[in-house]
């Protein structure tokens, strides 16, 4: 049976494998928790906020997360990819999200600011209005991604085949357009 927690604040709580399994968290705020050993069953977050929270190593394979902002957190090696798709809404700010996976997932419009996002996994995933806001995304892969209209105006570090992935209206500055042309080994002075 699932339990259900309304409008509560965790603050500075070390979490075990199963401790917060089978259960649902509606408008809570965790400040300073650890979630890195836990191997997420069955849990879902709805309007919940992460604040300076660790999940790196995480298994957060069944998790629902419906409208959930991540702020200072670390959370690298996380599998985006297993998390439930139903109404699946993210947002980060100050994260590291660095060797994660959002492989196939659908993150429209999410929103990556001020963020380390490196060697992420972002191959056939959905990323129609993403914005990348002053984000490190050196070695991310996009391969038959969908990044129509995404913005990566003011971030760096990226490399993206244009002939394996949507960018239709995408925005990029011109100096990181090389991100772009690597594979035709040019030189731009």
């Amino acid at each position: 049976m699932t339990q259900y927690f309304l409008d509560i604040e965790y603050n500075n709580l070390v979490y075990g494998e199963q401790e917060v399994n089978l259960k649902e968290f509606e408008c809570c705020t965790f400040n300073a928790c650890d979630f890195s050993q836990c191997n997420f069953i069955g849990v879902v977050f709805i309007d919940c906020t992460f604040n300076d929270c660790l999940f790196s190593g995480a298994k957060i394979n069944h998790v629902a997360l419906r409208s959930v902002f991540f702020n200072l957190c670390k959370m690298e090696e996380v599998n985006f990819a297993m998390c439930d798709k139903l109404i699946f809404e993210v947002h980060f700010k100050e994260c590291v999200l660095d060797f994660s996976k959002f492989y196939t997932l659908k993150i429209k419009g999410t929103t990556f600011i001020d963020c380390s996002i490196i060697a992420v996994d972002f191959m056939s995933t959905d990323l129609t209005e993403v914005v990348f806001d002053n984000c490190d995304l050196y070695r991310s892969e996009f391969a038959k991604a969908n990044a129509n209209k995404a913005n990566f105006k003011t971030s760096y570090n990226y490399t993206i085949d244009p002939t394996k992935t949507k960018l239709k209206k995408a925005v990029f500055s011109l100096n990181e357009v090389k991100g772009l042309l690597f594979k035709h080994e040019l030189l731009i002075n």
